[in-house]
C-alpha cells in the first residue's frame, strides 16, 4: 500500500466522520495482506496524524457550536424584559451547554454580607434550594469572596474550601460530586455565582470552565440590563402613581367640601342626624348607622355589635380619624375625653374625609341637643327636689304639666347610688327622665328619678343595669312606689334605704324595692308589708295545707326547732321519721331548691313567726294557722 492511497483511505475516515476505532482498519487490513514493517509503521504514523486533525476538528466544531450557543444566549438575553426570566434563562442555558444534572445561580445580599439561593434548574431538595452561603463558606461562596472560577471533580473530598455542616448536608441531600462555579461580575464588583454541577464525578475540562465564564459575563450584564430597566419601570409607575394619586386626592377634596355645604346648609336650615346621614349615604353609597355616647343607634341599624367595634371606635378618637374594621369605617368623636358619638359606614367608596366631616356635624348636633337636654334636666330637677323636700308647694302640678308629667298617674321613685363621674350619671339621668317623661336630679353620690310606672323592683334593677353599663361602675338602684306628689318625699327615704341596703348586703351593682328584700324589706320599708313578705316566703306551703288538710307548716316549724334533725322532729310530732323525710321533700319541691340555706332559712323561720302570731291574711289561705 503506497503513501498516496494511505493518505486518501485516512481522509475518507476523516470526511465521514468515524469513530477514532475505525482508524486502526486500515492498519489491519496491511497486516492481514502481509504487508512489510516499514508500510505498517508509515500507517501508524498517518493514523496519529489523522486522529490529530479529527480531535482538532471535533474541538474546533464544539467551540463553533459553545460560540453558537453563546451567540443565541446573548439574544436571548437582550429580548427579556423581566428580571425573573433573565436569571431563569441564564441558569437553564448554563445546565444546557454544560450537559450537567443541576445548574444554580446565588447572588450576593448586601445587608446580610452573604449570598442566598436565587435560581436552580434541575434542582430537587428544598433545602438546597433555600441555602445560603457566607463569604468563604462552601465552593460557591469561596467564588463570591475570590472572584475567581472554581472547579472540583468531587466535592466532599476536596479541602481546598472550608465546609459547613448546613452546606454539606444541603449538597448531599442534593446528591452533587462534582461542582463548577465561577463569579457574576460587574466591573469589580462581585454580584453572584453561576453554577454547574454533576451528581457523579466528573472533571471539568478548562473550556467548560471559560464556556460558563463567558455566560456569566453575559449574564451579569443582562442581569445589571433588567435590574436598570425595572428601576427605570417602578420610577415611571411611582411617577404615574404620585400623579393619580394628587388628582384623586384633589378630587376627594373637592367631593368632601361638597358633601360638608351640603351638610352645613342642612343644619342651618333645621335638619337633624338623620338628614346628615342621608347626605353621607347619598354622597358615598352603603348604610350608615350614628350611635351615641353608650352606644345605642340614633339613625340607621347597627345590628349586634361586638367589642372589637367599640375598640376601633376608641381608637378612632384617639387617632382622630377613620379606622377600618373589617368592611366597616369607624369615625368617632369625644369630648373632654368622654364619646359623643360614632358613626359606622358600610360601603365600597371609602371617602374617610366625608365620613369625618359628617361625624363633626353629629357631635355638633348632638352637643345642641346635649345643651337643650342640660337646661331642661335642670327645670326637671328642680321640681323633684321641690317635691321631696317641700311636698306642699303651690303649682307643683302646674310644673309639672307643662314638662308634659301627671303627677295623679302611679309612678316609682327610684335612688341609684354610685361612685363614678359624678356630670356623667347626672346627665345618663336628666337623659331617661327626658325619654320616659319623668324627672330626675343629681346629689354628691347619688342620682334621683321619678318615673311613671308601678313596678318598682323591676325599674329599679333596670337603672342599676343601664346605669352601671354608662358609668363602667357599679350603681346600685333602690325604688319605692310613690303615688301621689305628697307621698314622693316617703317614697325617696325607703329607696334611698333599700340601695343602702343592697350595699350593705354586698349587692352593689344590683337593684330591688323593699318587697324584693325579704325580711330586710320589713326593716328598710315604710308600709311594712308583713302579709305580703309572709305570703312570698311561705305562701306555698300554707296554700298546700290549706287544699291538702295537711301540716307541712308545723312539719317545717317543728323542723327548725330542734336544730333541723329529721329525728327529733319526728319525735316531737310523734311520727315516724320516714314521714318527716316525705313531707320536707313535699316542702323542698313547694320552696324550690336551697330553701335550707342560712338566709333563706332565717327569711322562712320569720315567716313563720309571724304567720303564727296572725300577721297574716294571704289571699289562699282557709284559715289561721293551725300549729
Amino acid at each position: 500500500m503506497d503513501g498516496p492511497l494511505v493518505s486518501i483511505r485516512f481522509l475518507e475516515l476523516l470526511a465521514r466522520e468515524a469513530s477514532a476505532v475505525e482508524f486502526e482498519g486500515p492498519i489491519i487490513q496491511a497486516r492481514a495482506s502481509g504487508a512489510d514493517p516499514a508500510t505498517i509503521e508509515e500507517l501508524e504514523r498517518a493514523k496519529v496524524e489523522a486522529l490529530k486533525v479529527r480531535d482538532l476538528l471535533k474541538r474546533r466544531a464544539r467551540r463553533e457550536a459553545e460560540l453558537s450557543a453563546l451567540y443565541d444566549t446573548a439574544g436571548d438575553l437582550a429580548a427579556l424584559r423581566d428580571l425573573d426570566a433573565v436569571l431563569e434563562a441564564i441558569v437553564h442555558r448554563a445546565r444546557q451547554l454544560l450537559a450537567t444534572d443541576v445548574a444554580y445561580m446565588t447572588l450576593h445580599d448586601p445587608e446580610r454580607g452573604d449570598t442566598y439561593m436565587r435560581v436552580t434548574d434541575g434542582s430537587i431538595s428544598a433545602k438546597f434550594r433555600a441555602l445560603r452561603l457566607a463569604m468563604g463558606h462552601g465552593l460557591g461562596g469561596l467564588v463570591a469572596q475570590t472572584a475567581v472560577p472554581y472547579a472540583t471533580a468531587d466535592y466532599f473530598a476536596d479541602a481546598r474550601f472550608r465546609h459547613r455542616e448546613h452546606i454539606d448536608d444541603a449538597v448531599k441531600e442534593e446528591g452533587l460530586v462534582a461542582i463548577l462555579g465561577v463569579p457574576l461580575r460587574l466591573g469589580q464588583r462581585v454580584i453572584g455565582v453561576l453554577m454547574a454541577a454533576n451528581r457523579s464525578a466528573r472533571p471539568f475540562h478548562q473550556e467548560e470552565v471559560s464556556l460558563l465564564a463567558s455566560l456569566a459575563a453575559h449574564a451579569a450584564v443582562a442581569i445589571d440590563n433588567a435590574r436598570l430597566l425595572q428601576e427605570t419601570r417602578n420610577a415611571l409607575e411611582e411617577l404615574s402613581q404620585a400623579h393619580r394619586t394628587a388628582r384623586e386626592h384633589g378630587e376627594a377634596v373637592e367631593r368632601a367640601a361638597m358633601a360638608h355645604d351640603r351638610m352645613t346648609s342642612l343644619v342651618l336650615r333645621g335638619g337633624g342626624i338623620e338628614d346628615v346621614a342621608a347626605v353621607v349615604t347619598d354622597v358615598l353609597g352603603g348604610s350608615l348607622a350614628v350611635l351615641d355616647d353608650l352606644g345605642r343607634a340614633i339613625s340607621g341599624d347597627v345590628g349586634e355589635l361586638d367589642s372589637g367595634v367599640f375598640e376601633a371606635a376608641q381608637a378612632s378618637r384617639a387617632l382622630g380619624r377613620t379606622v377600618r374594621r373589617g368592611d366597616l369605617l369607624i369615625a368617632s368623636v369625644d369630648v373632654g375625653g368622654e364619646p359623643l358619638c360614632t358613626l359606622l359606614l358600610r360601603s365600597d367608596d371609602a371617602d374617610e374625609r366625608i365620613l369625618e366631616r359628617a361625624a363633626l356635624v353629629c357631635a355638633l348636633l348632638l352637643l345642641f341637643r346635649r345643651s337643650v337636654a342640660e337646661a331642661e334636666g335642670r327645670v326637671r330637677g328642680e321640681l323633684l327636689d321641690d317635691l321631696i323636700s317641700r311636698p306642699g308647694s303651690p303649682g307643683l302640678a302646674d310644673r309639672a304639666r307643662r314638662l308634659g308629667m301627671d303627677l295623679g298617674a302611679p309612678h316609682v321613685l327610684v335612688v341609684a347610688k354610685h361612685s363614678g363621674q359624678r356630670e356623667r350619671a347626672a346627665f345618663w339621668a336628666s337623659s331617661q327622665a327626658t325619654l320616659r317623661h319623668g324627672l330626675a336630679a343629681g346629689r354628691a353620690d347619688e342620682v334621683v328619678l321619678l318615673l311613671p310606672g308601678d313596678d318598682a323592683g323591676g325599674l329599679a334593677q333596670r337603672v342599676a343595669r343601664e346605669l352601671t353599663a354608662s358609668l363602667h361602675s357599679p350603681a346600685t338602684a333602690g325604688a319605692s312606689r310613690a303615688g301621689d306628689p305628697a307621698n314622693v318625699a316617703a317614697a325617696y327615704q325607703e329607696a334611698r334605704r333599700c340601695a343602702e341596703a343592697l350595699i350593705a348586703l354586698g349587692r352593689a351593682g344590683d337593684g330591688a324595692s323593699a318587697s324584693e328584700l325579704g325580711f330586710v324589706g320589713l326593716l328598710v320599708g315604710d308600709g311594712r308589708d308583713v302579709p305580703g313578705f309572709v305570703a312570698r316566703t311561705l305562701g306555698p306551703v300554707i296554700d298546700y295545707d290549706a287544699r291538702r288538710g295537711t301540716a307541712l307548716v308545723d312539719t317545717l316549724a317543728a323542723y327548725f326547732g330542734t336544730g333541723g334533725s329529721p329525728s327529733r322532729t319526728a319525735e316531737a310530732m310523734h311520727i315516724h321519721v320516714n314521714t318527716v323525710t316525705q313531707r320536707l321533700d313535699r316542702i323542698g319541691k313547694l320552696l324550690g331548691e336551697g330553701w335550707p340555706a342560712p338566709e333563706r332559712a332565717l327569711e322562712i323561720q320569720l315567716a313563720l313567726r309571724l304567720h303564727r302570731l296572725g300577721h297574716t291574711d294571704t289571699p289562699d289561705t282557709m284559715g289561721p294557722s293551725t300549729i
